[in-house]
């Protein structure tokens, strides 16, 4: 169903309550804002957004803390990082230069990151490429700077101490 109430949109999946898109554009008289939220299970959990202004868009996934349970620090990212086959490539398409993953080698790593199944096709036999997420990769590689700052931290000390 879709009802549109002043500049809101809501679309829900006919016989699926538990999924929602939602669209509103404001207008403050000196910014101007569209949202489009993602929204899940029976209380319309907020799971993702996106987001522009006048001068900028924002993809959002819901990393709120009331969404969250269990929270500890990362350990070991290090270990994790040390797995990941960045790659540079040209696109098939137009021959420009890029940089990134394969898919199906990151999905190995990080499955949260990766959408769709490697060599999928669809009933006609097209391709159904993977997509990528990258922002799944920043708090891994945020966590393995900081243990490689600890590392670089207690080298420094052990060669200070080793020069007097």
């Amino acid at each position: 169903t879709t009802t549109d109430n002043v500049g809101y949109l809501n679309i829900d999946h006919p016989g699926l309550t538990r999924y929602a898109i939602s669209c509103n554009n404001t207008d403050t008289g000196t910014s101007s804002q569209i949202a489009i939220r993602f929204n899940r299970g029976a209380s319309y959990t907020q799971v993702g957004t996106i987001t522009t202004t006048n001068a900028a868009t924002n993809y959002g996934s819901g990393s709120d803390y009331r969404l969250k349970e269990n929270i500890k620090p990362m350990a070991n990212a290090l270990d994790v990082v040390e797995k990941l086959k960045p790659v540079t490539f040209n696109w098939k398409i137009d021959g420009s230069n890029s940089q990134g993953f394969i898919a199906h080698e990151l999905q190995e790593i990080f499955p949260e990151a990766v959408s769709g199944e490697k060599d999928a096709v669809d009933e006609n036999g097209n391709p159904q490429y993977q997509c990528v997420d990258s922002s799944f990769l920043v708090a891994t590689l945020t966590a393995a700077i900081k243990e490689q700052q600890i590392l670089i931290q207690s080298l420094t000390n052990r060669i200070s101490q080793l020069e007097k």
